[in-house]
């Protein structure tokens, strides 16, 4: 017998730099176990690996890991045809995974779609072939509105062959009808056998063709099921209308299996229609890409497609259009509206200087924008990337699904088998033990138990981006609905994050040239404290001249020279480090802690260390932090403050705040610390912040929660983003959360209590093939109907009349 042909693979390896790169990821790759040879090119940064089973792939990455380069990956996906019920799902995934370069599938049977994460270059015909070999159809998801178009058109096919299916088996059925009203009448069996033909025979080909296919690659599906027990009902009326003696009028069975297969192509069109809503979070957000735009070249407007235009061009917006890419008004004043962006319902205003988002309406006035991101990298790409990452993976809590499905199928069978054989042994006629068989066959169904999970996480995640709030995946949503305690930052999280400088004094010198000092220091920085010292500047007419070699001192401050001085500016852990003395401004730094001020030392370090000036900012509190807080407490969740400002400043916003706990004046490096104190007192922790210093502690906490307006670097480690600033925003993601989870739950209990209490009653009789079809029918659109009661879900954003508090 001869062994199979080796694999080809070409990896992407980045960080190599010499020959002596290439050589160690070489040996790596050689070591792995069934690794028949490995060549690298250090030009094209490939390695050519020869194997012999596609699954070996994780080894690989891992030994490149390890020898401490990067093997990138990047995402496909592909839409699916032909899938009804999780075993669909699992034989998907599986033959995708079998493609050498597929690092993983997870196919997502509510919304029909794969999502492939591959290394190197994967031919995506390859793909599709193997999915067409599984028994299935693929195509590429490049553009979204020939996806959408198709789906119409295959709902509309699903329509018509419903009503011709209903058509034909509504005259069956209606002798059934009038036996229940007392009648007794029976159309003619060869009317019956005309009837059914049709519908077993055409209409019901789909069936046999998955079931046929599915039986190829030694597997089982739900169309198995269908076709094994509609064909069992109408060969059972075949054979005895052909054995009947001549004028008898034996009972048929006909019926049975031509409304059977009406049933269940009126729960799958029904289905259908429902889980085109749960996907309507994704149409809709993607109707706000504009096709065409306005853009001003040699002082001339031109239109032209999206897809034409670069970074940098100026476009003209007129008002009630939206604006075509992410931009920075350079001309005219205006109002935004954002609702199906950020969920903001009330229009923003907009003039120069201000950034714009692609996707939004230009409300009353003309605007000339730059365009400062395009595509893929615009806000509304970013959001709309988030909201499918998150539909496409799978919670932790579905592997106990697909463990199930992997095994159901056959069980059912046997478990038809048995019944069958059951009632022949306690002697009851082949007729019966032949329909109760079939029953069971129909009633086991596991298209519910594939729909439950991924339909509840489409519809939440869905109506949670349509209010500003974008959760990253599955798991940080299945993990969300569990947390016990919040950590908040403080600046641009519980506070506006846009301090004023409120108040300074000297130690020496005049008060113009400090402030001027410190404003050199701080220009080009985009931190809160620095624009309020810039702001300072501003209104007292000093101009103030860039610094040079500007330093970032980490959860210290800024550092740099001007002119022949070396000057640092930040919190007292400059002072102490410099061992010195505070002097006469210690009086003035006590009190204004005591009313909640975040204070900053201006020092010179050279020629000679000394101090020059103290300078004390204010802040105020969001509105909607008090509400945040409280509604937080009322869930039973704990709450504490994690800032690197003062104690004074941190003790005044927990105070105004009602917060639990404080942690002030702590490092970046050690907010992670504290988050992780927690979690091992016990805590499920979600913590919340906005800046690059929140990173570290947003990874370090179980699920993180990134304010809108803060940095990519927060968003990237956040499972969670809210996309605007409220802090109102936190309990409701946790609120949608726990809500996506009771669903999740709630569908699955269903999903299996319909099988548990569906099979023996089957199996003993108490159902006829009709019924078992109506409840099998029922229980899919169920699971997707209850799913979809999310999108009735809104937050509370009720603000008090409190809500200007302020922490000055």
């Amino acid at each position: 017998m001869n062994s199979p042909a080796p694999i080809e693979l070409d990896l992407p390896v980045h960080g190599m730099t010499c020959a002596s790169c290439a050589g160690r990821v070489e040996r790596a790759l050689q070591k792995v176990p069934g690794v028949l040879g490995a060549s690298v090119n250090l030009a094209s940064e490939q390695a050519r690996v020869s194997l012999n089973d596609a699954g070996q792939l994780p080894e690989l990455v891992e030994a490149v890991e390890k020898a401490g380069y990067q093997v990138p990956s990047h995402t496909l996906e592909l839409g699916i045809e032909g899938m009804t019920c999780a075993s669909c799902v699992g034989r998907v995934e599986r033959a995708l995974k079998k493609v050498p370069g597929v690092r993983d599938a997870s196919v997502n049977l509510a919304s029909e779609r794969a999502h492939l994460d591959l290394l190197g270059a994967v031919d995506p015909a390859i793909l599709i072939a193997a999915v067409d070999k599984a028994g299935y159809h693929a195509r590429l998801l490049e553009a979204e509105k020939p996806a959408q178009d198709a789906a119409l058109a295959r709902l509309a096919r699903e329509r018509i062959l419903l009503i011709i299916a209903l058509a034909l088996a509504l005259p069956l059925a209606l002798p059934m009808f009038a036996e229940w009203a007392g009648m007794h009448w029976m159309l003619p069996a060869w009317v019956q056998f005309a009837l059914a033909t049709p519908v077993q025979f055409v209409i019901g080909a789909r069936f046999y063709v998955s079931a046929w296919k599915a039986l190829r690659a030694r597997s089982g599906n739900m169309d198995l099921l269908v076709a094994l027990g509609t064909s069992a009902g109408y060969g059972l009326s075949l054979y005895l209308w052909l054995s009947a003696p001549p004028g008898s009028m034996p009972h048929l069975y006909f019926e049975a299996s031509a409304v059977l297969i009406a049933l269940i192509l009126l729960g799958k069109y029904l289905e259908s229609r429902a889980k085109r809503q749960t996907a309507s979070a994704i149409r809709a957000l993607e109707a706000l890409r504009p096709e065409r735009a306005t853009r001003i070249r040699d002082g001339h407007e031109e239109d032209v497609a999206i897809a034409e235009l670069r970074l940098g061009d100026e476009l003209l917006v007129r008002p009630g259009e939206r604006f075509p890419a992410d931009g920075l008004v350079l001309d005219g004043r205006s109002h935004a509206d954002e609702a199906l962006i950020t969920g903001e319902s009330l229009p923003v205003a907009k003039g120069p200087g201000d950034k714009v988002t692609g996707g939004a309406i230009n409300g009353e006035a003309l605007l000339t924008i730059r365009a400062t991101a395009l595509g893929g990298e615009t806000v509304l790409a970013r959001i709309i990337r988030l909201v499918e990452d998150a539909q496409a993976a799978k919670a932790p809590i579905q592997k106990l699904v697909d463990k199930v499905s992997n095994v159901f199928v056959p069980v059912v069978v046997g478990i038809a088998l048995l019944t069958l054989l059951g009632w022949l042994l306690a002697g009851a006629g082949l007729e019966t033990a032949l329909i109760n068989a079939v029953a069971v066959l129909v009633i086991a169904c596991p298209c519910a138990l594939g729909l439950a999970t991924p339909t509840a996480i489409m519809a939440g995640t869905g109506v949670a981006a349509r209010h500003g709030i974008l959760i990253k995946d599955a798991e940080a949503l299945e993990v969300a609905h569990a947390v016990s305690a919040v950590a908040f930052d403080k600046t641009g999280t519980l506070t506006a994050g846009k301090p004023g400088l409120v108040d300074f004094a000297v130690a020496e010198g005049e008060a113009d040239e400090a402030l001027a000092l410190a404003g050199a220091l701080q220009r080009g920085s985009e931190h809160p404290l620095a624009k309020a010292v810039l702001g300072a500047c501003v209104e007292r007419g000093l101009h103030a001249h860039a610094a040079s070699e500007s330093q970032a001192l980490a959860g210290r401050g800024i550092q740099g020279r001007v002119g022949e001085r070396l000057l640092a500016l930040g919190n007292r852990r400059l002072l102490d480090e410099q061992g010195l003395a505070a002097g006469d401004l210690q009086v003035k730094a006590s009190e204004w802690e005591s009313h909640g001020r975040t204070l900053s030392w201006l020092i010179e370090l050279q020629p000679q260390a000394r101090l020059i000036a103290l300078f004390a900012f204010g802040d105020s509190l969001k509105p909607g932090a008090a509400e945040a807080i409280h509604a937080l407490r009322e869930r039973g969740i704990a709450n504490c403050l994690i800032t690197g400002d003062n104690r004074g400043s941190a003790r005044l916003v927990a105070e105004a705040l009602g917060l639990d706990e404080v942690h002030a004046e702590v490092l970046p490096a050690d907010k992670a610390a504290v988050v992780a104190q927690m979690k091992q007192g016990g805590a499920l922790v979600a913590m919340v912040g906005d800046g690059i210093n929140d990173a570290p502690a947003l990874a370090a906490a179980d699920v993180g929660i990134a304010m809108g307006g803060g940095t990519d670097v927060a968003m990237h480690a956040a499972g969670i983003t809210l996309m605007r600033g409220d802090p109102r925003l936190v309990p409701a993601a946790l609120d949608i959360a726990r809500r996506t989870y009771a669903k999740i739950r709630q569908n699955l209990f269903w999903a299996f209590v319909y099988n548990l209490i569906g099979v023996p009653l089957a199996a003993l009789g108490l159902l006829n093939p009709m019924v078992a079809g109506a409840a099998m029918a029922l229980s899919s659109v169920s699971v997707v109907s209850n799913a979809l009661l999310l999108k009735r879900w809104k937050p509370d954003l009720q603000t008090s009349d409190n809500e200007t508090r302020s922490s000055r």
